[in-house]
């Protein structure tokens, strides 16, 4: 039942609910909740792009040409597991080789100037962190670290991986890979003999095969503590600035269904469409770089 739930989520369209705002309205707006403070914001897979990670649901995006692994299919299927590690080696260079662009800066910025409250972000990439916000919530978690699912031991990703090259010695070289094609949860395309040749590494606690990144897997709930963490948060701010998301799952769907309960203001700057956009105050469609050269 989880696993054809966790489909369905992916397969989500987010199509158009309400039209956009008039964009000088739009944008004094957003500028108005910037400057009264206490706002919170929300980041998807559109805030990374120009880092170069692409992101699920754009026209270019991932799940035009890949479905993600469920949580479901990675704990119960040791093949799966087996896949998941021999892509995802090979596309973690990529990712950790991934910067901050000018997107994460303006909200360290927008923190530091006491403008916002926070970042609840849908990303694992890190990004926000090391650009140097300090109030982020990954709601899905982040890719740095790997947990067993046997016995909860949690290793940091580099480490991990200085122990996956030294049980697949040559195995890097073997791979040519194009970056544009690594996706947003860090794995790549293989072909099938590649990942039969990958060796695996056990947990360094309980010997364990069974390793997982640090994310929420889509079937997979979100931790008890993150949701109270992000709730706390909602609690101290006065209104919502959504960027890059189309808000299709819920874990970010419910953040913006929970403002407009409060009847707080909230604010959408994306390219595309946004799941419960017909509710939002103002709907800034427009490329997000455009958006904050506009905003101070």
């Amino acid at each position: 039942m989880a696993h054809h739930s966790a489909i369905r989520s992916m397969q989500r369209i987010v199509e158009q609910q309400a039209p956009a705002s008039p964009e000088d309205e739009a944008r004094a707006g957003v500028q108005q909740m910037l400057n009264s403070g206490s706002v919170l914001v929300v980041t998807g897979a559109g805030v990374s792009t120009d880092s170069g990670i692409p992101d699920y649901r754009g026209p270019n995006g991932s799940l035009q040409r890949h479905r993600p692994m469920t949580y479901q299919e990675f704990r119960y299927r040791p093949e799966a597991r087996q896949r998941y590690w021999a892509r995802g080696y090979v596309g973690w260079r990529h990712m950790d080789k991934a910067e901050p662009n000018q997107i994460h800066r303006r909200l360290v910025q927008w923190e530091q100037e006491g403008k916002i409250t926070g970042i609840i972000t849908q990303n694992v990439d890190g990004l926000h962190q090391q650009a140097g916000s300090k109030r982020v919530i990954p709601v899905h978690g982040d890719l740095s670290t790997v947990r067993c699912l046997n016995c909860g031991f949690s290793e940091d990703r580099r480490d991990f991986d200085v122990r996956l090259e030294a049980a697949n010695e040559g195995y890097l070289e073997a791979v040519e890979i194009d970056p544009s094609a690594v996706n947003p949860d860090g794995d790549v395309e293989l072909p099938q003999y590649l990942i039969d040749q990958f060796a695996m590494v056990r947990c360094l606690n309980c010997d364990s095969y069974a390793l997982k990144p640090d994310v929420v897997y889509f079937g997979e709930s979100v931790p008890p503590e993150r949701k109270e963490l992000m709730a706390a948060l909602e609690a101290e701010s006065s209104a919502l600035l959504v960027l890059g998301s189309s808000l299709a799952v819920m874990s970010g769907y419910k953040v913006l269904l929970n403002f407009v309960k409060r009847e707080l203001p909230v604010a959408l700057i994306t390219n595309g469409h946004v799941r419960g956009e017909q509710n939002a105050t103002w709907r800034w469609r427009v490329p997000l770089e455009t958006a904050l050269s506009q905003l101070t």
